[in-house]
């Protein structure tokens, strides 16, 4: 039975990828700041995995950890990743999402360099690019702190593959969704009010630039992709993404309708709400995932905004009956 570390565990991504090394047989390990937190995401499972704890901010706790643990495969999922979080506290974001993967890494090779590891990059890393699609090879151009936290962790992951050996990978993962998405991001800030809506306990939904585009994908397609990295004869960097791009605006349209709504009713325009720093157009190139590894999305856009509607429909209905 092989081993997989986890860090962000109780995060979007860390569940789905627990859930999947499950179903493939793995013992999963995860760290975590407080076990005895609520990890909702994991309630399901929690008693199929286990969660150690510790910070990634020290060293000596990623020594003893990878120790105790002994993965053959670690994922560093852990980020400071909210909107609000690209920009506040830039100390702290270059600390969690910088040099804690630096401290990863040395524990890593001085544990056990054998263990495989995925870095999860971000789309974050191009920002103000010129490029569209963006590929592995497109320059990088990021535009706040928390994607020039995610450059330098980036390339400290290439130095350690390149310089130490490591079978070190990253993932530049694009945007990407569900119904275990933070309420603090866009996509399920307007899923969970087309519930509230619908439930008349809400009457509208405040939103900044409805033209912003994104490259959206659903967040079980894209751990799976992770996986797959580390099965690969040879480490190496994968962009990962739809190669499709949808506006605010058709997040808003979909999500409405299809719980038989006008979002045109709802949704009110407030300009303010805009982050500064937007990145430009960011759009995906996963070619090289599909050659090599073989990877493919197999949730369509409308498949995702409608699934994650069901899900907060459910729950809120689950907390008002």
């Amino acid at each position: 039975m092989p081993t997989a570390f986890i860090t962000g565990i109780s995060g979007q991504d860390g569940s789905y990828l627990a859930e999947l090394l499950l179903q493939k047989g793995y013992r999963v390990v995860g760290l975590v700041r407080n076990a005895a937190a609520d990890h909702w995401r994991l309630s399901h499972i929690r008693n199929d995995i286990e969660l150690v704890e510790g910070q990634m901010l020290d060293e000596d706790d990623m020594r003893k950890a990878l120790k105790a643990a002994h993965p053959q495969e670690i994922y560093n999922l852990a980020a400071r990743a909210s909107s609000t979080q690209l920009f506040d506290n830039p100390v702290a974001t270059g600390d969690v999402n910088g040099l804690a993967v630096l401290r990863l890494l040395e524990a890593i090779r001085t544990v056990d360099p054998d263990i495989r590891f995925c870095q999860a990059s971000s789309s974050e890393l191009f920002g103000k690019t010129r490029e569209s699609p963006q590929s592995e090879i497109t320059p990088f151009y990021p535009r706040n702190p928390y994607g020039v936290a995610k450059q330098y962790a980036h390339w400290i992951t290439v130095n350690y593959r390149e310089t130490h050996g490591l079978f070190a990978c990253s993932s530049i993962v694009f945007n990407h969704e569900s119904p275990r998405r933070g309420e603090e991001f866009v996509t399920r800030k307007i899923s969970r009010a087309v519930a509230a809506i619908k439930a008349g306990i809400l009457e509208k939904l405040p939103l900044g630039d409805l033209e912003a585009r994104r490259d959206w994908g659903y967040a079980g397609d894209y751990v799976r992709a992770m996986w797959l990295m580390l099965q690969a004869s040879q480490p190496d960097d994968f962009v990962i993404a739809t190669g499709e791009t949808h506006s605010v605006r058709d997040f808003c349209r979909i999500a409405f309708g299809h719980v038989g709504l006008d979002y045109q009713a709802y949704v009110v325009h407030h300009p303010e709400s805009r982050r500064g720093g937007e990145a430009t157009q960011l759009v995906g190139n996963a070619a090289k995932a599909r050659n090599v590894l073989g990877w493919r999305p197999t949730v369509s856009f409308e498949e995702l905004v409608c699934m994650m509607v069901e899900a907060d429909v459910a729950a809120l209905g689950a907390k008002t009956s």
